[in-house]
């Protein structure tokens, strides 16, 4: 079993250094004046799902399940 705890922990480390790497290139949520005066309802707006961003924000997700499954597995005792 041991050699399955470090295979979970080089992916857990490399989990670890591409979500803060994701985190970081996403967009503020701020959205400005524009939103006052209705210009968030844009192209832009309504396919975000669709591009870089709404990649980004997918890829974010997945990888927070993937750090909190293997840090929770790697807690536990049966992996001497």
């Amino acid at each position: 079993m041991g050699v399955l705890r470090v295979i979970l922990t080089v992916i857990y480390v490399i989990d670890c250094i591409g979500l803060a790497a994701i985190v970081l290139m996403q967009e503020g949520k701020s959205a400005g004046l524009g939103a006052i005066a209705g210009a968030a309802d844009t192209y832009w707006g309504q396919n975000k799902g669709r591009s870089m961003e709404g990649g980004l924000v997918k890829a974010t997700k997945i990888m927070a399940v993937l750090f909190f499954v293997l840090s929770i597995v790697l807690s536990m005792n049966f992996l001497k």
